[in-house]
């Protein structure tokens, strides 16, 4: 069993994007919703849920006033394809549809715990 050494844990927030909630850590490139910045742009991640700095974990909205997370944009992706397929018997109804999700990445620069 490896023992974990708690006072050299990185700095980790957890934000909310797109209805989702993604653990994020400096330096860390993560998926979220597409975002209408461009390439190369400065954004900041609202709502922080939950701020760990190694000792100190920092979750009701009183602790949380100052904290944000700032990323850089590095690009845009696809989701994978998702095909589908509705079907009613007798009537010779049939419908084939896709979707497929697009996504920016971000680069998490800085963590700020407020």
């Amino acid at each position: 069993m490896t023992r974990i050494d708690y006072d050299h844990l990185p700095m980790y927030a957890v934000i909310r994007s797109g209805g989702k909630q993604e653990r994020v850590v400096e330096g860390q490139r993560v998926r979220v919703e597409l975002l209408s910045e461009p390439v190369g742009a400065e954004v900041a991640l609202q709502p922080v849920l939950v701020v760990d700095d190694g000792g100190t974990v920092r979750a009701t909205p009183g602790d949380l006033v100052g904290a944000a997370v700032r990323a850089q944009v590095v690009g845009e992706e696809l989701g994978p394809k998702i095909n589908a397929m509705t079907y009613k018997s007798k009537t010779n109804q049939r419908r084939r549809w896709g979707h497929r999700q697009r996504y920016t990445t971000v680069e998490i620069t800085s963590i700020v715990a407020g």
